[in-house]
């Protein structure tokens, strides 16, 4: 049974814990059962469809077994049945204390009779060395570090 998340943010929560825990399953119980859902890595490349999108995060995980996302949400809009998150993330490979990132994310996601879902994430990198302006902000906001 798929879990229904009641909110965009805790659809959201789930998607960076199970990135925590390198859990492709509970990655792509985030993500819409519907084709036409987009991803894109920072590498640019558009990945349509679950099967795509579950092959990447393989790929990510295979050589990056331990990643630890800090996500701070900047700006979230929200209606009825849409909520577009952005997100500025600093990730940390292994247990390497070296902050990566920022990494500027935008995170969309739609309300069905099976809870929120995401729909579509696009990743780029940001502004280098920029990573302490963001753990500083995440440090202090009311924000939670997921991961």
């Amino acid at each position: 049974m798929s879990t229904i998340y009641t909110s965009a943010e805790e659809a959201e929560d789930a998607f960076y814990e199970a990135i925590g825990r390198g859990d492709i399953d509970a990655i792509m119980q985030v993500w819409s059962d519907e084709e036409e859902i987009v991803c894109i890595h920072p590498t640019g490349q558009r990945l349509t469809g679950s099967t795509a999108i579950r092959e990447s995060w393989q790929t990510i995980f295979s050589t990056n077994a331990n990643l630890t996302v800090h996500a701070q949400r900047v700006i979230c809009w929200q209606s009825a049945i849409i909520a577009v998150h952005s997100v500025t993330e600093v990730l940390f490979v292994g247990d390497d204390p070296t902050p990566h990132g920022p990494v500027l994310s935008t995170n969309v996601f739609q309300r069905g009779a099976n809870g929120w879902r995401l729909i579509s994430r696009h990743t780029s990198t940001g502004v280098e060395g920029s990573h302490e302006a963001a753990l500083g902000e995440s440090a202090s906001s009311s924000g939670r570090t997921l991961h």
